[in-house]
């Protein structure tokens, strides 16, 4: 099992990678959302100046704001800075995009987006669709090194649907989810190797699973009603309640893909929705406030046991342990944490202290 952290991407945070290398993570996925964080192509070159092993990516980056060719071209940089110690995360933009009132991208063109780019850090040529104008790209002046496509760079897709992580198995190194329990994996892992089939490929042995979320190391006696334990996890939580209230809505207010975690305080958190102060045209620039930076102090109470235990990893070292080593059993290699910026640092920290060794 590796371990990684996912970052919010102030331009200075750069430091916490930094301290994730020294603390024994294995990899930084840095956030794409361009209406609430730094660039995060920005923060990757100041993180892999500062760094030496630790790995250095997207997490994820937005298919729907940056165009294939430069995508490819902005972390095939980043490589020439951490040459082989470089990733790209790909989605389709949760947050990215609907944080300006869009939805995120079909999953079609994000099919095709994915051939492009991986074609072209192949160092190929490829035929590349830009306004109805098709026409065949390559990178130029390779032997002057403005990138490094010489270290191959892996591409990780964050997926879920059974077209997008069919996809995944087509031309994904990796694949990142935010249901990382054996029951939840093993079905989406089947959908990807029947991509992978579909497109002639074998799945290697070493394509990366990877399971975001964050966690809260408990100490005897601990509540999760506890103010600390709120605090460390409800920034998470809260992400996740954003998220299926996008997909209820998405759906026609369906109230069956309300997880059982969120049914109890459901119709109070809609009530909340209803009360914010912007028009509803542009009411998702208040849902998506704090978006993994913070937790709203109006949405505190939403961020119940169920909820935190159902979101989040929390327990004392030895039950966090047991289930990592099931979540393992299942199907995963890499646990991402991504705590709230106030408590980064201690999350991170308690987590390497008292979790990480039993895995090395």
């Amino acid at each position: 099992m590796q371990f990684g952290i996912g970052v919010s991407t102030h331009i200075n945070n750069w430091d916490i990678i930094r301290y994730a290398e020294e603390l024994g993570y294995d990899r930084a996925w840095i956030g794409d959302s361009q209406m609430i964080w730094s660039d995060c192509y920005a923060t990757m070159a100041l993180a892999a100046h500062h760094t030496q092993r630790i790995q250095i990516g997207t997490g994820v980056s937005i298919t729907g704001t940056r165009i294939a060719p430069v995508t490819a071209h902005s972390i095939a940089s980043i490589n020439a800075i951490a040459p082989g110690r470089t990733f790209l995360g790909l989605g389709t933009g949760h947050t990215a995009m609907r944080v300006m009132g869009q939805d995120p991208m079909r999953v079609g063109e994000f099919r095709e987006y994915l051939r492009v780019v991986r074609a072209l850090l192949d160092g190929e040529a490829v035929d590349y669709t830009y306004h109805g104008n098709t026409r065949e790209i390559q990178f130029l002046h390779r032997d002057r090194h403005f990138i490094d496509l010489d270290h191959r760079i892996p591409i990780y897709v964050a997926a879920n649907g059974p077209k997008a992580l069919e996809a995944t198995g087509a031309f994904g190194d990796g694949w990142i989810t935010v249901g990382g329990e054996p029951e939840v994996v093993a079905p989406k892992l089947a959908h990807i190797k029947t991509g992978a089939a579909t497109a002639g490929r074998t799945l290697p042995a070493n394509f990366h699973t990877a399971f975001i979320s964050s966690s809260c190391v408990l100490r005897p006696g601990d509540k999760l009603t506890d103010a600390r334990i709120i605090n460390e996890t409800g920034s998470w939580v809260a992400c996740e309640l954003h998220f299926f209230y996008e997909v209820w809505k998405d759906l026609g207010c369906k109230d069956e893909v309300v997880p059982p975690h969120f049914q109890g305080i459901w119709a109070d958190y809609l009530k909340h929705v209803e009360k914010m102060t912007f028009p509803e045209r542009s009411r998702f620039r208040q849902i998506h406030d704090g978006h993994l930076v913070y937790l709203q102090p109006d949405e505190r109470r939403f961020i119940t046991p169920d909820a935190i235990k159902s979101s989040a990893l929390v327990g004392e070292p030895d039950e966090l342990i047991e289930h990592i080593r099931r979540l393992e059993k299942g199907g995963i290699k890499e646990l991402d944490l991504w705590p709230p910026m106030d408590c980064e640092r201690k999350v991170l920290r308690d987590f390497a202290e008292y979790v990480m060794p039993a895995f090395r």
